[in-house]
């Protein structure tokens, strides 16, 4: 499997297009994340199968009010101990519209966190025959529809720098971010994002670094994972991602551990504290979602 292939939104046709403009949809985002970009370029097959398996994952009101508390559970923790700093328009020396730009496009990401937070945990349960579904829940919002207003239309398509090219002026804090979450090479694409910003790239690092390295985070995180198990736990259903499923639909061996090894990598690896991170950088701005509901 080659990552670093991708099929892009704009070069989609037929029914790849079909499953992006679908995953936009459900996700609520005007995005499609590098996870789908890269599986669709490599396994389109198993990409359209997985996204049949997962969907309904996301749309009852069961998950909404977890994206919810998703959320919640990284801000209060880190609220209990510092205060998460407000940066205005003018602290970042930007025009009306780019802040409003900028806001938009963290928007997007605060979004869909707690959405890739659940599809690499229940598609890295699956593919290795773990447990989904083990306590399924039993009242009402565990099969009712996801809530029409919720994330409803928040978010901007976001743009960023290249992979690994970050300016002069940003890229100290690449490097500090990078270390910090354990990547080799690259960040991930909330960075790329934030990067487009220095003096706000550079502001999170100085004022939130010291956070990213404190118990305060770790319990954020740990919070979020708690949220996200319980949550996976308690869906009506599994999806049929086990190995022996996939060979039965006509998979092979090797497209099989192929995306074993990647989402176990998302799920357990270096960007497992990525995510909670997001909400962060949202809140700086005043762009994060619901958090009471």
């Amino acid at each position: 499997m080659d990552t670093s292939e991708q099929l892009y939104e704009a070069e989609a046709t037929g029914w790849k297009r079909g499953v992006y403009d679908d995953v936009q949809a459900t996700f609520r985002a005007p995005v499609v994340n590098w996870i789908w970009r890269t599986t669709m370029a490599n396994y389109p097959e198993f990409c359209r199968y997985l996204w049949s398996q997962v969907k309904p994952v996301f749309e009852t009101r069961a998950f909404g009010r977890f994206s919810v508390r998703y959320r919640d559970a990284v801000l209060s923790a880190v609220e209990s101990d510092v205060t998460i700093p407000a940066y205005r328009r003018t602290n970042l020396d930007v025009a009306p519209a780019e802040y409003t730009e900028l806001r938009g496009q963290l928007a997007t990401f605060d979004v869909v966190a707690p959405r890739l937070a659940v599809l690499f945990r229940v598609t890295n349960r699956a593919l290795h025959g773990e447990p989904v579904g083990a306590d399924p829940g039993t009242d009402c919002a565990t099969t009712a529809p996801f809530p029409d207003w919720l994330d409803a239309d928040r978010g901007r398509t976001p743009s960023m720098v290249p992979f690994d090219e970050f300016g002069e002026d940003a890229a100290e804090t690449a490097a500090a971010f990078r270390r910090f979450h354990g990547f080799d090479d690259g960040l991930a694409s909330i960075y790329r994002c934030l990067a487009q910003w220095p003096t706000l790239f550079d502001a999170l690092w100085t004022d939130l670094g010291p956070v990213l390295e404190s118990e305060t985070f770790e319990t954020a995180c740990d919070r979020a994972d708690e949220r996200t198990d319980a949550f996976v736990d308690g869906l009506p259903y599994s999806p049929r991602l086990g190995p022996d499923a996939l060979r039965e639909y006509g998979f092979d061996d090797g497209l099989i551990g192929d995306v074993q090894a990647l989402f176990r990598e998302f799920d357990e690896g270096a960007v497992d504290d990525v995510l909670p991170g997001i909400h962060l950088w949202a809140a700086s701005v005043d762009s994060v979602g619901e958090r009471d509901w």
